[in-house]
């Protein structure tokens, strides 16, 4: 999913995305559930940190 996809899914403008993405920027926390339940709504299952291992996103199968 590209940013412009990514962004028009969640409401949001490019803009956002790609400052938060580059680092240059934060989300608001109702933005940042925004895109969360975006991503996860396209198969994307996000894994909390654990005692084996730091958080990451896998795709559901």
């Amino acid at each position: 999913m590209g940013v412009r996809d990514l962004a028009a899914a969640a409401g949001v403008a490019p803009s956002t995305i790609q400052r938060f993405e580059s680092g240059r920027g934060d989300m608001q926390s109702r933005t940042l559930d925004k895109v969360q339940q975006t991503l996860e709504d396209a198969g994307v299952i996000f894994i909390p940190p654990d005692s084996s291992g730091g958080s990451g996103i896998r795709l559901r199968a």
